[in-house]
């Protein structure tokens, strides 16, 4: 088995710990027609489209490797992507430092698999060697150093299990299994580190509630929910707003009873698009009553989107270089 490596990373990288995977929408792209576009709907104005933070609303967090919303006030988490090899679990000090000094909690996603590509095992392989426990090592070490926090933390092990796209090694396993592996990580972060809340955080596709672990094992749901404007065209055949993306998998998941957070975030398009969502994510709504906090992915996507739309930015400033 490949052991936990150091690896020499970027300032910016240590500041926030590293880039993850952000989500994609399910839907197939041969089964729907092609929408004609407005041109005047896709006008861009909007050069800063963070969201607007209620006073009364929902709190609002960032996984923010720019560090766009490192001097802004009421932001309520620093998020992060871990994988767990090939890293140097020394920078969660760093994170912690950061998020310390803004009076932020640290949600640290934790994701079963290395990075680099040529390292990766197949979704057998990996299901197999974790059930095993020959991964139980490397999520000890983690969850050792976590306990050596100031920071309050959240756990978010394996996030999107239900996904079918293939995007990630743990995703579509059986229930039973992939409930064996979440129920195996999350003992172990309670052994190492108690107090440490635990995050199930599924796409928010039908089928998921097969692989609820149970409310003993969930303090807090987590969904993803990204809105982009031409792949709502395509695939929707009209724009959605944030509340018509998040309704699937609030639904889902609202009879736990347990609080519901947007685990990653993210919008982009027209200015006409993105403005609803702009004003109404951090809104409390009724139909959303258990909705807690969302978390803004911001950076661009790793993975390029159906329909030849590329690697969509959700940045909430325009990034350079890209």
């Amino acid at each position: 088995m490949k052991k936990l490596m150091k690896n020499h990373l970027s300032t910016a990288a240590i500041a926030l710990l590293l880039l993850c995977v952000a989500d994609l929408p399910g839907r197939s792209e041969v089964q729907y027609a092609a929408f004609a576009p407005n041109p005047a709907a896709a006008v861009r104005t909007i050069i800063d489209k963070r969201p607007v933070l209620h006073a009364d609303g929902i709190k609002f967090g960032a996984y923010d490797p720019h560090g766009d919303f490192g001097a802004q006030a009421n932001v309520a988490t620093e998020a992060l992507f871990l994988p767990w090899e090939d890293v140097d679990l020394e920078t969660l000090r760093v994170a912690d430092a950061y998020a310390q000094a803004r009076g932020r909690n640290l949600l640290i996603t934790v994701e079963p698999w290395s990075w680099d590509v040529d390292w990766r095992l197949t979704s057998t392989e990996l299901r197999a060697k974790v059930l095993r426990g020959d991964y139980d090592v490397n999520m000890r070490a983690i969850a050792q150093m976590i306990s050596q926090l100031k920071s309050p933390v959240i756990v978010r092990w394996g996030q999107e299990m239900e996904d079918k796209s293939g995007r990630f090694s743990w995703s579509g396993w059986s229930p039973q299994d992939y409930i064996a592996a979440y129920k195996r990580m999350m003992n172990i972060v309670r052994q190492e580190a108690p107090g440490t809340e635990l995050m199930w955080s599924p796409k928010g596709e039908p089928g998921l509630e097969a692989y609820y672990p149970g409310d003993d094992y969930v303090d807090l749901v987590g969904l993803s929910v990204f809105g982009l404007q031409r792949y709502d065209e395509l695939a929707y055949n009209e724009h959605r707003t944030f509340s018509e993306a998040l309704k699937q998998g609030y639904d889902l998941v609202a009879g736990y009873g347990k609080p519901v957070w947007v685990a990653e975030l993210g919008y982009e398009g027209g200015d006409a698009y993105m403005k609803p969502w702009i004003e109404t994510v951090t809104l409390k709504q009724s139909a959303f009553p258990n909705l807690q906090e969302v978390v803004y992915f911001n950076d661009r996507d790793v993975h390029a989107w159906p329909f030849n739309l590329g690697r969509p930015d959700w940045r909430v400033v325009e990034s350079l270089g890209n």
